[in-house]
């Protein structure tokens, strides 16, 4: 491939690496992460709620990583609670996966920016060292991409298994008992997703430009020219 065209590729590779960086950074700190509706059993059974007076009891939920907000709908109106993960919520959500998503997601922004970095100098450098040429390009993209994946799995997991929107919910609630009544995950967790497939896409532009994946063996041709030499 001609030269202009791999600085192309690279450059290319570059600004997507460096767009998922700021991306993952934006959806850290944001509260976008999952949305969702919770219904105050309590209140609804203690009045026989149902059809149209079941809205009544039915608030909202969206959250993040580190904080978020609920509107408490109990019957008399929706009342707006904020919360934070730390410290207030360490006690009833499961902090090891939490935290966990959040080292992930650190890690995702650093192999980020070192990726495009590593893709801007092999553009309009020569790559002198083997972490700096096609291997090292390989490296950063799988490492982003695994970090991408992992946190998706961790934090689905955390919300679809333990069941962190009904937690968050119940938080301090002695008397009424609150349960899911509908979640989906928001912005922030579907651009990690599309971050991740950013990140392989940039592999699969490593491969465009005519570099062999690491730890791929050339073809030993020299059984066949062995072979020639016996005929004579």
């Amino acid at each position: 491939m001609p030269a202009q065209q791999k600085k192309l590729l690279f450059c290319t590779a570059g600004v997507l690496s460096l767009a998922c960086a700021l991306g993952t950074a934006a959806a850290v700190g944001s509260q976008l992460w999952v949305r969702g509706t919770t219904l105050c059993s309590t209140g609804a059974l203690l009045v026989n709620a149902s059809g149209a007076e079941l809205h009544k009891f039915i608030g909202d939920i969206q959250y993040g990583l580190f904080s978020g907000q609920r509107v408490r709908q109990c019957g008399l109106g929706g009342r707006p609670v904020q919360f934070s993960f730390f410290p207030d919520l360490l006690r009833i959500i499961p902090a090891s996966i939490h935290i966990s998503v959040i080292l992930f997601c650190m890690v995702l922004i650093v192999f980020a920016l070192v990726g495009a970095g590593f893709f801007m100098f092999n553009a309009f450098g020569s790559p002198y060292e083997t972490l700096h040429g096609p291997v090292g390009l390989y490296l950063w993209s799988f490492i982003s991409c695994s970090c991408g994946c992992l946190i998706m799995i961790l934090f689905s997991s955390e919300v679809k298994i333990h069941h962190l929107s009904e937690k968050i919910a119940n938080f301090k609630e002695g008397t009424f008992t609150f349960k899911t009544h509908s979640e989906q995950f928001a912005n922030s967790f579907w651009t990690i997703l599309v971050c991740s497939l950013v990140h392989f896409l940039n592999a699969l532009l490593i491969r465009f430009a005519g570099f062999e994946f690491p730890f791929s063996k050339p073809k030993d041709s020299g059984t066949i020219t062995g072979a020639v030499d016996l005929m004579y």
